[in-house]
């Protein structure tokens, strides 16, 4: 009895009160208030948290939440809201709701559809939707006209949507590990491709993408010890500026 006690409590996940809330409150350097809850092992959306809901930055990454209530549009002057590397497989249409956000994390999550209403956000400017289930997007993010960057890399999309290739202000876009063929579409030359970094606890990672990462990184290790070398024997004969100076007011005199 003892033991399905226990297990039915690590499953409900950390419970946070409204202290505890309180004192992770910070405020960031350009003055905005920002509560920070990532990283606690939240399984459920702390209700506590609406008496808070006048702040204007938002992380509940890195933890368990399977979903987000509809409570969720009372944070009514949120600007930033960080849900990445949770367990999400659908978003509330009270997200839409949040008409000052201008950014939107969504990495590393299970979502596999976008609510319609998204294109409500007509304040985003980042919108990081990596590491998904997603097989297209939803024609309503066309009318995301503030959108300057967009993570779409490791999802399941074999082409890039129509409803992005003619945002006025998107400069950056990441569909990097998609089915995607590699001719890149004309329309779309004007976007930059790039690939973003976002930091992860290993843990939070299945054996293939952490088995990738640790590929990479000695990939990566690699290249920068070549180039170290490299630079070592480009500048080793070289003579000191100082020398060279001396000798040239030796000849002067």
């Amino acid at each position: 009895m003892v033991k399905g006690k226990k297990k039915s409590s690590e499953a409900s996940g950390r419970k946070i009160t409204l202290k505890m809330a309180k004192n992770a409150l910070k405020v960031t350097t350009d003055g905005k208030r920002r509560l920070d809850l990532s990283n606690m092992e939240i399984a459920t959306f702390p209700k506590c948290i609406l008496k808070l809901c006048d702040v204007e930055e938002l992380d509940l990454s890195r933890n368990l939440l399977k979903k987000i209530p509809d409570t969720i549009d009372r944070f009514v002057n949120l600007r930033l809201l960080d849900l990445h590397s949770n367990h999400l497989e659908a978003l509330p249409i009270a997200l839409s709701r949040l008409y000052n956000l201008c950014s939107l994390n969504l990495c590393n999550n299970h979502l596999t559809t976008l609510p319609h209403e998204l294109g409500f956000l007509r304040n985003l400017r980042f919108l990081n939707l990596g590491m998904n289930c997603i097989e297209t997007l939803p024609p309503s993010v066309s009318a995301l006209k503030e959108l300057r960057e967009l993570g779409l890399f490791n999802n399941f999309l074999t082409d890039l949507p129509k409803c992005v290739q003619n945002l006025p202000k998107l400069t950056k876009v990441n569909v990097k590990s998609n089915p995607i063929p590699s001719d890149e579409p004309a329309e779309v030359d004007h976007i930059q491709r790039v690939e973003s970094l976002y930091l992860v606890r290993e843990d939070c990672l299945c054996s293939d993408c952490l088995r990738k990462c640790r590929e990479d990184r000695e990939k990566l290790e690699r290249r920068m010890s070549a180039a170290s070398t490299l630079k070592k024997a480009m500048f080793a004969g070289l003579i000191a500026p100082n020398s060279v100076a001396q000798e040239n007011q030796a000849v002067w005199r």
